[in-house]
């Protein structure tokens, strides 16, 4: 984890005379030759009166990122290009934020595409909420049959249980929200990202954040568009490392495990244990069968809005966030656990 420089609260002032407060967006960028240049002009032309910056954290890509990058840096003063040898996010994130010059962060991916007024909402709800932290939906939207399914399944309970910022819901307090508009402050105080989570570092920093007196905030107007993963192959591996990574963290903020995240592992030990004793013991075949039953009902109930096509993929899609991050989280080596000797953030 990472210090950096404090910076004044936002102020509050009549909406007359009003001068709103600079902001420093940070992106972890690595391979995404393809949507950057897009990405950083839908920051730069949000509908925000105060000034903007952009700070780029780019890794080691396999594409034409870096060159992206350099060109927008090279034709546009507000953007600013930092490097980030690791490749990894959390560490992009700690050196964009450290590079940064504002008292309010907001986190931006390198595909995101944002809504115009972003940046004024986000702002306004800082204000508004005194919250440390402000975030909102992750809009999935697919193109194809499959990213249609997924899209689908990420906005419905059955597929990601009722996470306010994959299913919408009421404004108010929340355990962690998508992406996120910080306090600078908020992120000094807690050191920033913890570099040791290659996922779920979202999560695991809100928790910090929350820990140690600080407010989440999640404002369903604040709605970002959110691109699939286009493969079945794409989506496990996506939801394998969100198991495994989950249970990492819980191994180092005890008490952060709730019914929610243990029912994928639970469904995948009781319908590998109905497979074993089903040569001897029959009924087994009740609980596999059972769950592709509820899945195709689910499936039915919820993908109604869907093209047929999508529709007889979102069986297969529920089956691989299910399964994925149940073992994910089943398989998770101990190795992975925050050294001992770093002790647990607090």
């Amino acid at each position: 984890m990472k210090e950096f420089p404090d910076s004044p609260r936002t102020s509050r002032t009549s909406p007359t005379t009003r001068v709103w407060p600079p902001i420093s967006v940070v992106m972890p960028v690595l391979n995404e030759e393809r949507h950057l240049r897009e990405a950083v002009h839908q920051v730069l032309a949000q509908r925000y009166d105060g000034p903007i910056e952009v700070v780029l954290a780019v890794g080691p890509s396999q594409d034409r990122t870096q060159e992206v990058a350099d060109a927008l840096a090279a034709e546009d003063p507000r953007v600013t290009v930092v490097p980030n040898p690791t490749g990894r996010t959390p560490n992009a994130l700690n050196a964009a934020i450290g590079a940064a010059r504002s008292g309010i962060i907001a986190r931006v991916d390198g595909h995101a595409m944002l809504p115009e007024d972003y940046l004024r909402v986000a702002v306004e709800t800082l204000e508004q909420t005194g919250a440390d932290n402000v975030g909102g939906i992750m809009a999935a939207e697919g193109v194809t049959p499959f990213e249609k399914a997924v899209a689908c399944a990420m906005t419905s309970k059955i597929g990601v249980g009722n996470a306010r910022f994959h299913t919408g819901g009421e404004a108010g307090p929340a355990d962690t929200v998508y992406l996120g508009v910080f306090r600078r402050e908020a992120l000094a105080r807690v050191g920033g990202y913890d570099e040791h989570f290659q996922r779920a570092q979202d999560w695991e920093m809100n928790h910090r954040i929350r820990e140690t007196g600080g407010l989440v905030w999640f404002q369903p107007r604040m709605r970002v568009s959110y691109r699939p993963r286009p493969t079945v192959k794409a989506l496990a591996k996506q939801y394998f490392h969100y198991g495994r990574w989950r249970r990492v963290v819980s191994r180092t903020h005890e008490g952060t495990i709730n019914l929610r995240y243990l029912a994928p592992p639970v469904a995948v030990v009781a319908m590998l244990l109905g497979l074993v004793v089903s040569p001897f013991f029959w009924p087994g075949l009740l609980i596999p069968g059972g769950y592709a039953v509820a899945i195709l009902a689910g499936s039915v109930l919820t993908g109604r809005h869907l093209p047929a096509a999508a529709l007889a993929r979102l069986p297969v899609v529920y089956a691989a966030m299910h399964l994925s991050w149940g073992w994910g989280f089943l398989t998770s080596p101990p190795r992975l656990s925050r050294p001992a000797r770093d002790g647990a953030a607090a």
